[in-house]
């Protein structure tokens, strides 16, 4: 009973002392886990530290740059106007007829006395022939009267009468002539034609249009400008015009007249230009902005357009500066904000009248995305270059 007893009480010993020992497995992997954890969190703590102590230093941004210079700019005045030919007209019939043949094409050119259009002339031309008739026959009665009269048979009151015949037949014949000459309409000077307003087989009247005719190789600019610059204008003076419909392009052209009027109402004197038009880029009706060149000049501190930010609270420009650095002893470029006032413009240039001294070096490009103080790095490989009268090449 008693070696009973003693084997039923040594197996619970056994059976606690195998949670016993899990337990103490478990605690010591999470007292690891736990370790590992805070080791890690510590390590992180330190580089988070370090990087909250170093300053973030952001990269240079490459701009491109500009040197202000001081130019010698003539002063310009400006004014609106409009293009007209200098020499053109709309080709009408000076006699009524039935339109036998048309001998252009819309939109094509003419020589001076190339043939536009015929009228049909069958009616003068058998009047004509029948006045020819006539006026044959009073040549003949004019001669044999002339020959009776020498010889006394005829009086001179005779004479008269057949020569004044003879003439009114020769007037009617000859106004026969310049019916028919009127009823073929030809181009009455070199020049491009539009479209035609007649067609083969209609009557037209006594100055109906037929077709537009202009010369393209000249044109006229005219405009007006208020009376006090008449002192200052002479005829040759350079005038560039400029127009909407072709964007980039300049015309030059001389100014060539000065009308002798002011205009009472607006008080101002109309001018006119002639321009070459080579190309026939230009046409008559055109809207058109003209600039008159003066031949006094004046000293005028010009950057690039891109170099202006423009804003509403003012215009402004962004200064390249040398920067030193108190801690490292190295220099930088940096940027500062300034504000400028803007004179006129012209091409890619604009004029600086009030901010910016000449020498100074700002940035010609990309300024909406700069802040002042910023540090930058200068590259000028690709900067496009300004001009007072840029050709662009697809223009």
């Amino acid at each position: 009973m008693h070696d009973v007893a003693k084997g039923i009480s040594s197996v619970p010993v056994q059976s606690n002392a195998r949670p016993r020992r899990r337990g103490r497995s478990v605690g010591i992997a999470i007292g690891l886990l736990i370790v590992i954890l805070v080791f890690a969190f510590g390590i992180k703590a330190l580089q988070i530290g370090k990087m909250m102590s170093t300053p973030m230093v952001m990269p240079p941004t490459t701009v491109s740059s500009v040197t202000v210079k001081e130019e010698d700019w003539a002063p310009t005045l400006s004014a609106v106007g409009s293009i007209s030919a200098v020499q053109g007209a709309v080709v009408s019939s000076e006699l009524g007829g039935v339109v036998s043949q048309i001998a252009f094409e819309n939109g094509g050119t003419a020589k001076k006395g190339d043939l536009l259009v015929q009228l049909d002339a069958s009616a003068e031309e058998a009047l004509l022939r029948s006045a020819e008739a006539e006026a044959e026959l009073a040549r003949q009665d004019l001669e044999r009267t002339r020959g009776l009269a020498s010889q006394k048979v005829l009086s001179k009151a005779e004479l008269d009468a057949a020569e004044s015949k003879f003439n009114r037949l020769n007037a009617v014949a000859d106004q026969m002539r310049s019916n028919i000459r009127k009823k073929t309409i030809i181009a009455p000077f070199d020049g491009q034609l539009g479209i035609r307003q007649v067609n083969v087989g209609q009557m037209i009247n006594s100055g109906q249009q037929v077709v537009p005719l202009t010369s393209l190789d000249s044109l006229f600019a005219d405009f007006a400008l208020p009376q006090q610059y008449l002192g200052q204008l002479t005829p040759g003076l350079e005038v560039q015009v400029t127009t909407d419909a072709l964007p980039g392009r300049v015309f030059n052209g001389k100014l060539t007249a000065i009308n002798s009027m002011v205009d009472s109402s607006t008080r101002n004197i109309t001018l006119q230009a002639t321009l070459e038009n080579p190309d026939h880029a230009l046409r008559p009706g055109m809207f058109a902005k003209a600039e008159v060149t003066l031949p006094e000049t004046h000293k005028a501190l010009v950057v690039p357009g891109s170099a202006i930010s423009y804003a509403p609270f003012g215009d402004s420009v962004f200064v390249i500066e040398k920067k030193k650095d108190e801690k490292t002893g190295k220099e930088s470029q940096a940027i500062r904000q300034q504000f400028v006032r803007v004179g006129e413009a012209r091409g890619d240039l604009v004029a600086i009248t009030q901010g910016l001294k000449a020498g100074e070096t700002i940035v010609s490009t990309g300024v909406f995305k700069l802040r002042n103080g910023m540090t930058v790095t200068i590259n000028n490989d690709l900067a496009p270059k300004p001009q007072v009268n840029p050709k662009p090449v697809d223009s």
